[in-house]
Order: structure tokens, then sequence, then C-alpha cells
């Protein structure tokens, strides 16, 4: 590969970095052909893309992007490499690593060897779980608008249920002084 050639892979890995602020680094060595096809087909039904790339032209690009990616030079960046990028959701990798190796029994590729949510480094396999149960912002902003409506919605329903108990004193307030 010429200088030339590793540049522009360079400048094109920095740019989907930049635009994917979800992208997890993983070893799917030891996996057949016929496995990391599956894996690029359920990668690519759900809007994820998968690619194979040299730890150097990582560790380049990553260096071109705005926060600290250097934790993930010495831990991730070690033996073979494939990076999923994500641009909608952070969780959907984690779900199609675990789908994936629930579908042969014992298989523990491909293992996560680093994930950045929103620049926020999660290295390690034992963090999988935890990128699985992460809740988008979508959700967070759902969730605390749900919240902040509750009160209030508990406050309307009591008084209009009030209301129309105190309707029902009067009433009956009233046809007792007719009597």
């Amino acid at each position: 590969m010429t200088r030339e050639e590793k540049a522009a892979i360079i400048e094109e890995l920095t740019q989907k970095f930049n635009t994917n602020p979800f992208f997890y680094i993983t070893d799917t060595s030891d996996l057949t052909v016929a496995e990391v096809n599956n894996l690029r087909r359920m990668c690519f039904e759900r809007g994820v893309e998968y690619r194979v790339i040299k730890n150097t032209l990582i560790k380049k690009a990553l260096e071109n992007v705005k926060g600290d990616y250097t934790p993930l030079h010495d831990t991730a960046l070690k033996g073979f490499s494939g990076v999923f990028f994500s641009a909608e959701d952070g969780k959907t990798p984690a779900k199609i690593i675990k789908e994936f190796r629930g579908k042969v029994k014992g298989n523990e590729k491909p293992i996560l060897k680093g994930a950045s949510i929103d620049s926020d480094l999660f290295i390690g396999n034992d963090n999988l779980d935890i990128l699985i149960n992460l809740k988008s912002k979508a959700e967070l902003v759902g969730e605390i608008i749900g919240l902040l409506q509750s009160p209030a919605k508990n406050v309307l329903s009591a008084l209009q249920s009030g209301g129309s108990k105190i309707a029902g004193i009067v009433k009956t307030l009233s046809e007792r002084e007719s009597q």
C-alpha cells in the first residue's frame, strides 16, 4: 500500500470517526468467512457498518479526531481489529455482538476490545452488558418528559375528581336544606 493510499484511508477513517459518535473496536479473528459474512449482513440490516482495519491506520485516524482516544491505543488496538460504526444508536452494535455470539453455542467472538459512545470510552469485553443497557438520548428525554408531566397530571386528575365530589356534596346539602 502506497503512502497516498494510506493517507486516503486515514482521511476517510477520520471522517467516519467524526461523523459516527458511536464506534466499537472488536476482535473477530478465528471467524470463518461465512461467519464474517453473516456478521456483516446483521450489521447491514440494522444500519451499522463493519470494517476490518489495520491498527496503525485506526491510531492515526483517531489522532485527528477531537477527544482523547489514547487509552484505546494501548489496549484495544492490538491484534486483529474490526470496527463497527453506528451513527444513530450506541447500543445497536453491542446487541449485534451479543446476538451473533448467541447463534453459535460457546462462541465468544467478536470480542469487544473498546467502544466510544459520544467520546466516552468503554474498554474491555466485560463492558458489553453495560453498553447493551445504555439508554439513547431520545429514551432519556422521553423519560424526563414523562416524569415532568406526571405530577401535573396527578394534580389535574385530583382536582377533576375532587370537583365532582364537591359538586355532589353541595347538591346533597342543598337537597337536605330544602327538606
